[in-house]
């Protein structure tokens, strides 16, 4: 039985794609440093390592000991607006940790490896963003993705690894991390309606996104590895329609059977408008992709996040720079 090691797996999207590689037969290792995550995440029988994948000697011990055939990387501090204020934190982790597994991964001959960007690598380029849109992102967390992207192209030129690339866009579903306040707009929402907050939209509500239901992005990625026309490919992966900020908020309201209220923040320094085409990945996994409106997405995350009840969210420890913060997030919540 072949092994796998999932960084990010006791996370949102991480624990999603354990459950689906178990399904599919591996032998799964979920790693995470809990820092967003949770061990209840986990599918029943997964070896749980708690690790923090900066700490390379740590983890040069796993890989010794565990010898995997396959790496899917998933951990990330994904807070997209947030980086901005969190620059050597950001990199610190979403770079140098993947640089760790990149070099651990040559060393100790990986079949390949998977990693999870996102479409922040694009900008603002011109929309859709296609798979053969030359990147050029705008704040530090796309950044350090595309730096690991450029990475692994160097390393698969220079030691042969092999890896394949999704960049996913606004996931939801269940168990996300409905606590977070600085990413996932759809768990800030539904968790500020539990508890009867306020709903903070920047700007006036009419920036655009795609929002992606969950199965539609683990399992891709979790298949990928037996594909061998996915080796060294890059896939945009997410939903197609997109939708204001504002529509959002009433078919969440909707579903949650909650009373809505909204307050408006001046707009952040964000892309307005961002969505992408998928025509490369639903041709690729057509057979991993349902058909799953906003709407009945929205309501299997909600039935979630009821069970679990509301949750204080916490604000950021570490903000490296204060000029310029949105106040909304300087605000106790």
């Amino acid at each position: 039985m072949e092994k796998v090691l999932v960084t990010g797996g006791a996370g949102f999207i991480g624990s999603h794609v354990v459950e689906d590689l178990v399904t599919m037969g591996y032998h799964v290792v979920a790693l995470d440093d809990l820092s967003g995550g949770f061990e209840r995440n986990i599918a029943k029988g997964v070896k749980f390592v708690k690790l923090d994948i900066c700490d390379y000697k740590s983890l040069a011990e796993l890989f010794e000991i565990e010898k995997f055939d396959y790496i899917f990387h998933l951990a990330a501090y994904a807070a997209e607006g947030l980086s901005h204020f969190i620059r050597r934190f950001n990199y610190n982790n979403n770079l140098l940790g993947s640089v760790n597994l990149i070099n651990l991964s040559v060393i100790y001959k990986v079949k390949r490896f998977v990693f999870t960007s996102s479409i922040a690598v694009y900008g603002s380029n011109q929309l859709p963003f296609s798979e053969g849109t030359v990147p050029q992102p705008e704040d530090p967390y796309g950044i350090a993705k595309y730096a690991v992207e450029l990475d692994l192209r160097a390393a698969h030129e220079m030691f042969g690894l092999d890896y394949t690339i999704f960049r996913p866009h606004n996931v939801y579903g269940e168990r996300q991390n409905i606590a977070d306040k600085y990413r996932n707009v759809i768990g800030i929402f539904m968790n500020n309606i539990l508890g009867g907050k306020e709903l903070p939209i920047f700007g006036d509500g009419n920036q655009t996104r795609a929002f992606t239901y969950i199965k539609n992005v683990s399992r891709p990625i979790a298949a990928s590895i037996s594909r061998v026309s996915c080796l060294n490919q890059v896939y945009n992966i997410g939903a197609d329609k997109p939708y204001t900020i504002n529509e959002l908020v009433n078919v969440i309201s909707e579903k949650l059977g909650k009373e809505l209220k909204v307050k408006y923040y001046p707009a952040r320094n964000e892309v307005v408008h961002a969505y992408s085409s998928h025509e490369k990945a639903n041709l690729e996994f057509q057979n991993e992709i349902d058909a799953i409106s906003l709407e009945d997405g929205i309501e299997l995350m909600a039935r979630d996040a009821l069970k679990n009840n509301y949750e204080k969210t916490l604000n950021f420890s570490g903000i490296e720079i204060s000029e310029n913060l949105p106040s909304a997030w300087s605000e106790d919540k």
